[in-house]
């Protein structure tokens, strides 16, 4: 990206300033390195993002951002209704409530080196993942309306975990002013066979080892140490997400030219938050939120039953579990005044601070833990909310490594079997349904994932607590 038209405001910090259409600058948070590496059309989009009517403060881009549609993927953005606030279906993803979920299993390396291959076969056969992957669970249409009420917390309900996951669960578990009426029967439909999966692209569930810790008394709270594994979830909403995406887009197209709202991308198609559309979108939005919730406590209970085929009596407590891919109903501090904000993260991870009254107890005095997937094969990072962030672009972090090349160029540098051979010669065993699909993965396919937890770390979004290892991935 050319940096000809930012003024560097710290060694991480980039400012765009307002100009032309724009209502409030932009700001990107990365090292100068990665930000030149970034196509200039996310420069483009921060742009556009800015000049979208209610926004406050700055369009923010954290240190994975790359091109995505209408927002920057890594794009954080807030609104405020009052001011003739927008929400954007753009601005959320098509993905809604793709997220993390990290679990301890109470096994040290040795213990699973032993047993690697097979645990990575058992995985393999009890998780469903893959382009058009179905579960075992098949939801009534009186279900379907009870999970996207209920979320994760429906899930327990239903036996899928317990009492004690909802505690560490990003909204408890649920998120509140779900509307199942507002989801297409279309959208039900593709999600009906697909509650308990994995899906494609990078989705993945990852055995890991705790390989270096950075900050001691945050590991220490979330229950880490050197040589811990750890098993991780990254899915969100699957069919059900991708079909609300479409459905409103469609509509907010036309709604926007209606209120009267100059797009300078019809990608970044959005409502006003108090209009019939935008309380219609938000609450068809958060009901895909409960189902993402409700998809990886599914997950979580057939990665329980996978490791305790091999390690009997082993539970798995929950970590934690973030999303990004969403719009939430915030309250942020600006220029002094508490004021209500609808803050839109699209491949941008919450990170609230230390003392927030929504983390749970163990946490609150170290912040929210921020789980970081790396690309295939390269480390992931546990993170902390960083003391102040709860200001700072709205108390969000980066989400991922980022991708640094398009799946068609990952296609034409790499092979699939070659990418899990090496990878097997470095001990991380890979199982997928498609040998296309890790290729698409590959792991020089993204950033460096080190490089951007670190921009992150310097800019103040977040603290650096732990660096995961990977062993076993299965790969959608």
């Amino acid at each position: 990206m050319n940096l000809s038209k930012f003024r560097q405001r710290g060694p991480f910090e980039w400012e765009l300033p307002a100009s032309g259409r724009m209502r409030v600058p932009g700001v990107i948070f990365a090292s100068q390195t990665l930000v030149e590496a970034m196509d200039d059309k996310v420069g483009e989009q921060i742009v556009n993002v800015a000049s979208l009517p209610g926004i406050v403060e700055a369009a923010y881009a954290m240190p994975d951002a790359h091109w995505g549609y209408g927002f920057p993927i890594g794009g954080v953005a807030a609104f405020d209704a009052g001011e003739g606030g927008v929400v954007s279906a753009g601005g959320v993803g098509f993905d809604i409530s793709c997220g993390v979920r990290s679990l301890h299993t109470g096994l040290k390396l040795a213990e699973v080196e032993a047993l690697k291959p097979r645990l990575a076969d058992v995985l393999y056969r009890r998780i469903p993942a893959g382009l058009g992957s179905t579960g075992a669970l098949r939801l009534s249409a009186r279900e379907m309306d009870a999970m996207l009420l209920g979320g994760a917390r429906w899930a327990v309900e239903a036996g899928f975990g317990d009492e004690a996951d909802l505690a560490r669960i990003e909204e408890s578990g649920r998120m509140a002013g779900a509307d199942p009426a507002a989801v297409s029967e279309q959208a039900k439909k593709r999600q009906r066979d697909e509650m308990g999966t994995l899906g494609s692209g990078n989705h993945y569930l990852e055995v890991q080892v705790v390989d270096e810790l950075f900050d001691i008394r945050a590991a220490r709270a979330y229950g880490l140490s050197e040589g811990d594994v750890l098993a991780t979830i990254h899915c969100g909403s699957r069919g059900m997400g991708h079909q609300i995406g479409t459905d409103y887009l469609r509509a907010m197209v036309i709604a926007a030219a209606r209120a009267g709202i100059a797009l300078p991308d019809r990608e970044l198609a959005c409502a006003p938050l108090d209009s019939e559309l935008g309380r219609r979108y938000l609450g068809a939005m958060r009901a895909a939120i409960n189902c993402a919730l409700a998809n990886r406590q599914i997950l979580t209970r057939l990665t329980r039953q996978a490791f305790a085929e091999l390690f009997p009596g082993i539970r798995l407590p929950l970590l934690y579990d973030v999303s990004h891919n969403t719009c939430k109903e915030e309250w942020h501090v600006l220029g002094g005044q508490r004021r209500r904000l609808f803050v839109h993260r699209k491949g941008a991870t919450r990170a609230f601070a230390a003392g927030h009254a929504e983390l749970p107890a163990e946490y609150r005095q170290v912040g929210q833990p921020v789980l970081i997937g790396g690309s295939m094969g390269t480390a992931s990072w546990v993170l902390a909310g960083a003391a102040g962030t709860g200001e700072h672009a709205f108390a969000s972090a980066c989400h991922g490594a980022g991708r640094a090349m398009s799946r068609h160029e990952a296609l034409r540098r790499w092979q699939g079997r070659s990418v899990v051979d090496e990878l097997a010669a470095r001990g991380i065993l890979i199982r997928s349904p498609s040998l296309r699909g890790v290729a698409e993965e590959a792991p020089l396919a993204y950033k460096d994932v080190g490089a951007v937890v670190e921009a992150a770390e310097r800019a103040g979004l977040a603290v650096r607590v732990a660096r995961l290892r990977p062993l076993v991935c299965i790969k959608g």
